[in-house]
């Protein structure tokens, strides 16, 4: 009887540590340079998306805050996280690059200081990312996608090609945003 107290003890004190880890366990660094928890948008599903300056991709900003547009009234938040992970297409600093995003596409949607987002250095987040997504759901290039549940679950993701404003990601917010 007292081996079976001892082991319910223990599984019960290791209960909280068995609780599964969600994207609202994470911080990124604001373009600010101030912390960004990601438990800040508990209650709304979010699209996180490595963005960069110089690339093939960029023109995507304009189509992102078309989203955040679109869809940030019913609760939708657009996190754009700069890297320079691929081909040194984000060199600038935070304010070179804010201030690109604000005068070129217009960005009102949050943005995250540049990040790693890509191998053993990358940031915490995009390693759960990574593990939740699998090997052909890691970032390949800049713009790649990933929708995070209200619940702070990993949902999805979308390679650099898929469109923001297309029929994939919209209906995917949309079931993200509708709880199911």
């Amino acid at each position: 009887m007292r081996i079976l107290i001892v082991l319910l003890t223990l599984f019960l004190a290791s209960a909280p540590a068995m609780a599964e880890t969600t994207a609202h366990d994470f911080t990124l660094t604001g373009i600010d340079g101030k912390p960004m928890p990601l438990s800040q948008f508990k209650g709304s599903p979010v699209l996180v998306v490595n963005t960069a300056s110089e690339c093939g991709f960029t023109p995507q900003y304009e189509e992102l805050e078309a989203l955040w547009k679109a869809y940030g009234d019913k609760g939708l938040v657009v996190l754009g996280v700069p890297s320079n992970d691929f081909g040194g297409q984000e060199p600038g600093t935070a304010a070179e690059i804010a201030s690109f995003c604000k005068l070129n596409y217009g960005v009102t949607f949050p943005l995250a200081d540049k990040t790693v987002v890509k191998g053993a250095s990358a940031h915490p987040f995009y390693q759960w990312a990574g593990e939740k997504a699998g090997m052909l759901g890691r970032p390949k290039w800049n713009f790649h996608k990933y929708l995070i549940g209200a619940d702070g679950r990993f949902i999805d993701w979308f390679s650099s090609q898929t469109k923001p404003m297309g029929p994939k990601i919209k209906a995917a917010v949309e079931k993200a945003l509708a709880g199911s």
